[in-house]
């Protein structure tokens, strides 16, 4: 059994909030990068170019890539050879999610209640955490910083088995599409299948942490990304929904069986920042 240092784990997450808010990762901005060639309009290679310098100024001036920091979301590998010399991981990405907002001085979005108590916990806590058991000893996270935004273009529907994949494919096209400039697109489209209605959920926005350009390890799938994709691109919403030849950086899917009277699909949208920073520990 290996001790792994509470303090240890809290100050890798504190700086990680930092690093996820100021830090575009590389496979972003060589997507965005590839993107403002292929974009048509005008306005839309401008916001492409806006895109990319702003990316650069928050990497040199440690400043936030955008006003909204974002719900802390935390997707977390805990090998089963591991455990805390005091407190639990819980515990520790708690307090690592408040010094590290509070250090770099990102905006706090939380509310203490989501209907009664609508005032902020002025920490940005807590965070939200995915937990999964795996074998060995150590222990990865990943952090993917969520603004209000783009979640609030989320949806998940219930379709019956006989709506096929006709079915999904008008439901994840007419999200994105009735989404609009709300979301700040081109978009990064997590799309979730299967399962149960709150793992669907899950592995939408677990697909968003996938790196841009990697297929889905089955074929069936990659080929489903690809078509979505240039769907969604067709619909000329474009950048920041003022339409455009680009509307969507990318789609993932993430499958899981299902029971057979169900067919769970679920979108995640992701703006152009689409923030996340890793450490192993």
């Amino acid at each position: 059994m290996r001790i792994i240092e509470f303090e240890k784990v809290a100050a890798a997450a504190e700086e990680m909030c930092g690093r996820a808010a100021c830090d575009l990762p590389p496979d972003v901005l060589k997507r965005i990068a590839e993107c403002a060639e292929k974009e048509t309009t005008p306005h839309g290679r401008e916001f492409f170019r806006q895109y990319l310098e702003n990316a650069a100024i928050a990497a040199r001036e440690r400043l936030p890539l955008c006003q909204d920091t974002g719900f802390a979301v935390w997707f977390v590998e805990y090998g089963t050879g591991l455990a805390f010399d005091k407190g639990d991981i819980y515990e520790a990405l708690t307090e690592g999610t408040r010094r590290g907002y509070k250090r770099f001085y990102l905006r706090k979005s939380i509310l203490k209640d989501p209907v009664f108590d609508r005032s902020n916990t002025f920490d940005n806590t807590p965070p939200v955490i995915h937990l999964r058991l795996v074998p060995g000893d150590k222990l990865k996270l990943v952090l993917a910083p969520k603004g209000g935004g783009s979640e609030n273009m989320s949806g998940l529907k219930m379709l019956r088995p006989a709506d096929g994949k006709e079915g999904v494919v008008k439901f994840i096209v007419d999200t994105v599409r009735n989404a609009g400039g709300n979301p700040c697109p081109p978009t990064v489209v997590g799309v979730g299948l299967g399962g149960t209605m709150e793992y669907c959920a899950y592995l939408a926005k677990k697909a968003l942490l996938r790196p841009l350009g990697e297929r889905n390890a089955d074929p069936r799938y990659a080929a489903f990304e690809e078509e979505l994709l240039a769907l969604l691109n067709a619909t000329g919403v474009g950048p920041q929904g003022l339409g455009g030849s680009v509307s969507c950086l990318d789609v993932h899917i993430e499958a899981h069986p299902c029971h057979l009277a169900s067919l769970p699909v679920a979108v995640n949208l992701n703006c152009h920042a689409a923030r996340h920073a890793e450490a192993v520990l």
